[in-house]
């Protein structure tokens, strides 16, 4: 069955990022436990989903993915000066360590400790592969047509439709 909009799909995937033209292993699933999502609704990366668009089980395909079509450039302005009163209980951070944060509406989000001052940490506001090709080796395990309730709710309930929340 050829994957279409509001199918749910399970696949395996390794990702790589190319740095420097050498791929850096990023991450990886497996068959045991695969990425499932919800196909057509804006779950993935559109460039994702257009690269899987028509795969049937069984495919096998890799692509990349240049950073306008994944997660964007990194955006130089997007950096926080953190006082560094902030941290009085927990202490300074390393840099490299992702910090939680929360803006003043309640979004919670992530940054990553990009220096450290006496008076300051900077904080980098932008997605960790903001700026990165992102190489993808993949394969479809699933395809399935998404239950009423996963098109209501937006999102797959797992590879066979029962889990729950």
């Amino acid at each position: 069955m050829a994957i279409k909009a509001n199918d749910v799909v399970a696949l395996t995937y390794r990702l790589h990022t190319v740095e420097n033209g050498e791929k850096v292993f990023v991450e990886e699933t497996t068959a045991e436990q695969p990425l499932d999502f919800l196909y057509g609704v804006g779950m993935m990366l559109p460039k994702f989903e257009e690269n899987i668009a028509d795969l049937n089980v069984g495919d096998k395909a890799s692509f990349e993915l240049v950073p306008e079509d994944a997660y964007g450039e990194k955006d130089e302005r997007a950096f926080a000066q953190l006082p560094v009163d902030m941290f009085k209980e927990t202490g300074l951070p390393p840099v490299g360590e992702v910090l939680p944060l929360q803006d003043n509406q309640g979004n919670q989000f992530r940054a990553v400790v990009a220096e450290v001052t006496p008076e300051i940490v900077i904080a980098d506001l932008n997605h960790p592969m903001a700026g990165k090709t992102l190489n993808f080796d993949i394969e479809i395990l699933t395809v399935r047509p998404a239950t009423e309730e996963e098109l209501s709710h937006g999102h797959s309930h797992g590879v066979d439709g029962t889990q729950g929340h």
